[in-house]
């Protein structure tokens, strides 16, 4: 166990990608503190949100890889196309499953209001807006690049 744990703290791409999707959803647990005025750790648990942890997840990946690798390898090519699928799906299919869900949601209201069924409601918050998918990959190369630059000076 004590030999996996060093293996991924020396392995860069594993880490750069660790701590990014770990900001990105730090960072929705505060965004959510400073709207809702209290602190709801579940928050950090959740889909969806300000940043996109998928987002910062994949790009930091990408990033790694053509950083470790090069921008002509096909490693990064691999990674940078499933990258633009994963955040492609995040603000398509994923955000209209979640305006699905408000409709659906709606209904719901509408039949509790009758008294006649109870039925759980669904979660809304399933995708993304572009700028949420933005500032998670925009989160991940500023994360990538600090950490490629300090496994550059420990490597010295």
């Amino acid at each position: 166990m004590a030999q996996l744990i060093i293996d991924s703290l020396s392995n860069f791409t594993f880490v750069a990608v660790v701590i990014s999707w770990f900001l990105a959803q730090a960072i929705k647990v505060i965004i959510y503190r400073l709207k809702e005025d209290n602190w709801n750790l579940w928050h950090f648990f959740e889909a969806g949100g300000m940043p996109s942890a998928h987002s910062a997840s994949v790009t930091a990946l990408t990033m790694a890889i053509a950083l470790d690798n090069g921008f002509k390898s096909p490693l990064f090519t691999i990674c940078l196309v499933f990258s633009l699928i994963v955040m492609y799906d995040a603000t398509g299919v994923r955000r209209a499953a979640g305006k699905q869900a408000e409709i659906l949601n709606k209904i719901v209201d509408d039949i509790y209001s009758m008294g006649k069924v109870r039925i759980e409601k669904l979660k809304e918050i399933l995708g993304h807006d572009p700028i949420e998918v933005l500032a998670g990959a925009s989160l991940a190369i500023i994360v990538t690049s600090i950490v490629y630059y300090f496994y550059g000076i420990i490597a010295r």
